[in-house]
């Protein structure tokens, strides 16, 4: 495994209207990992930053597109301020749904990110929410990072969000609810469920995770998630040791694959 997408969520990001410490912790992983991994990050959190110095009605398309185009600045100078720390330079990079659906804009595009990752800048890539002419074009940030994880040649993608494994039930609603370790097969009626997000100014949930896990499991790629609260996981798993989290994905369970890799 050589390069990889890291989504991180709006409720991850925020807590109680203000920006949570996990971007410190987020930030920390990350710098350990760029030095062994061609890392991307897929980030939430300009609605929400925008919406931090102007309160606006966010159901409304313009409001939304405004926050965004405040907010945006916002969240990438908290990104440079923590990466800098490291000695990391970060780049903004804004996509619409046409950037991926077009095959020379997607291989301009390509070629940029190459360019990046080969200098170990790590691209902080968002949605250009401020000048979308739909409502949402990709359909949430985990549909983005599943489509950046594919288009960019990335071997994995990494869901850090504010649930910390994929259940057989909803956790919320019955207490003795396990967490599934590993999903081979992502069943019709899970992509049935409502949306369910758990802040006002996130667009995901579940429903949104299991369609970008979907997303790349039919294209031979796998997805892990797991809770900003859990970052262990996510080292624990890369040194192949599959403790927390679910795994997605058609092949063989890749942490134990990795760890015999890491043995022999």
């Amino acid at each position: 495994m050589k390069r990889i997408v890291f989504k991180v969520g709006t409720a991850t990001l925020y807590e109680n209207g203000k920006l949570s410490n996990r971007i410190d912790k987020i930030v920390e992983l990350l710098a350990r990992l760029n030095k062994d991994y061609e890392i991307m990050l897929v980030s939430s959190g300009a609605v929400g930053a925008g919406y931090t110095k102007c309160p606006l009605d966010k159901s409304k398309l313009e409001n939304k597109q405004a926050l965004a185009a405040i907010g945006q600045p916002l969240l990438m100078r908290e990104y440079k301020e923590r990466f800098n720390r490291f000695g990391i330079t970060v780049a903004q990079v804004l996509l619409t749904a046409a950037d991926l659906d077009s095959r020379k804009r997607t291989e301009n595009a390509r070629k940029m990110i190459n360019v990046l990752l080969k200098n170990k800048v790590i691209p902080i890539i968002n949605e250009n929410d401020s000048v979308s002419v739909e409502e949402i074009l990709f359909g949430d940030n985990d549909q983005l990072s599943a489509y950046v994880t594919y288009y960019f040649d990335a071997d994995m993608l990494f869901i850090i969000s504010d649930i910390d494994a994929f259940y057989d039930d909803n956790p919320k609603i019955n207490p003795n609810a396990k967490p599934i370790k590993i999903v081979k097969e992502i069943k019709e009626e899970w992509l049935k469920q409502e949306c369910n997000p758990n802040d006002e100014f996130a667009t995901g949930g579940i429903v949104t995770k299991l369609k970008a896990a979907k997303f790349l499991m039919d294209r031979g790629k796998s997805m892990f998630l797991t809770s900003g609260d859990n970052l262990d996981a996510i080292e624990e798993f890369l040194k192949g040791n599959h403790i927390k989290g679910t795994l997605f994905t058609r092949g063989e369970d890749e942490s134990s694959s990795d760890k015999q890799k890491s043995v022999s």
